[in-house]
């Protein structure tokens, strides 16, 4: 952390900044961004850790929807310390450890501003490594179980990519509602760390013949949800998977896809998009009171990968989308 930045003289900080859409080398890091300013019910944190995810990627490179204006600070998972409020904030005093999935500023930073209502305390069981981790992989994995896929106890649900931060968050929410689950993972450790973390079957989504081991698992039935990572790579697979009146979350996809729509007919499957922009403010604060409970009583646990100081983003934005070792949890970068 800079000495500007610990002291608060000069009210300067480093963060990282985009000024041109591309490759993860338009990353900089800057040493004398001005620090913002709370106003109204925000609140300043600062920053401890912030949480690198896949969505960052899509917008450092320009290809996603909704593009942030040139020049930006990217992230929006961040952990860290109440620093200052706002003059209409009044839910946090200063010192208060906590976590966002909405730092407004951007969470590339030593320090952000987010509004009070969308941040939230840190349980004291977790660092601030896993607090950074929780809002994008936790608040996706439940609204696509629960709020999205409607699950029900005892129903078997697959998870691809489960060693992925999201598809751990999913794992563990899972195991404590009582769903049967089974997870796919590209590398021995993966296999590994997703039993460890719920999945009752574990599978090498490498292997040619993987559909058809999870099929045999099922004697022929199939599964009843899907949550998938990557629609432009399984959809198909997926569809074929499905048992009668089975669902597919798509969480994520990197590129168009073609697959036979028959295969939605005949057993009446569905396919169904799952966005944290579109929940709105019940949504979220049913998933905020799930997960306190979840971490307080220790059956939410996130798991921390690759961690990266803020100089190494670049580093960071190759990993989260490369997996060179496989993906392990969540990777965060660290002020």
């Amino acid at each position: 952390m800079s000495k500007a930045a610990a002291s608060g003289v000069g009210r300067i900080m480093r963060a990282v900044k985009v000024s041109e859409f591309g490759a993860p080398e338009v990353l900089k890091v800057l040493s004398d961004v001005a620090i913002p300013v709370p106003t109204g019910k925000q609140v300043l944190i600062k920053i401890a850790s912030a949480g690198v995810n896949p969505v960052d990627t899509y917008r450092r490179s320009g290809n996603y929807p909704l593009l942030l204006t040139l020049p930006f600070t990217p992230g929006s998972d961040a952990s860290g310390i109440i620093e200052k409020t706002g003059p209409e904030a009044t839910k946090f005093k200063s010192g208060t450890r906590v976590y966002t999935s909405k730092c407004s500023s951007g969470s590339y930073a030593e320090y952000g501003v987010a509004a009070e209502d969308d941040v939230h305390v840190l349980a004291d069981t977790l660092s601030f490594q896993q607090g950074a981790s929780i809002g994008v992989p936790y608040y996706t994995a439940f609204r696509s179980l629960f709020q999205r896929g409607n699950c029900k106890a005892s129903e078997t649900v697959l998870v691809h990519g489960a060693s992925g931060a999201v598809g751990i968050a999913a794992l563990q929410l899972g195991s404590a509602y009582g769903l049967n689950l089974f997870g796919t993972a590209g590398t021995a450790d993966g296999l590994k760390l997703i039993k460890e973390h719920g999945a009752m079957k574990a599978f090498n989504h490498n292997d040619k013949d993987y559909v058809q081991k999870i099929m045999d698992e099922t004697e022929g039935e199939g599964v009843n949800v899907i949550l998938e990572m990557l629609a432009n790579v399984n959809l198909q697979k997926d569809l074929q998977m499905l048992a009668p009146k089975g669902r597919v979350l798509v969480i994520g996809n990197r590129a168009p896809t073609e697959i036979d729509a028959r295969l939605t007919m005949t057993k009446e499957t569905s396919i169904i998009g799952v966005s944290l922009g579109s929940t709105t403010k019940e949504e979220f604060k049913e998933i905020t009171a799930a997960m306190h409970a979840g971490f307080v009583k220790g059956y939410l646990q996130p798991v921390v990968g690759k961690e990266y100081p803020l100089e190494k983003v670049v580093e960071a934005h190759h990993e989260v989308i490369e997996h060179k070792e496989g993906s392990h949890g969540k990777i965060v970068l660290n002020m």
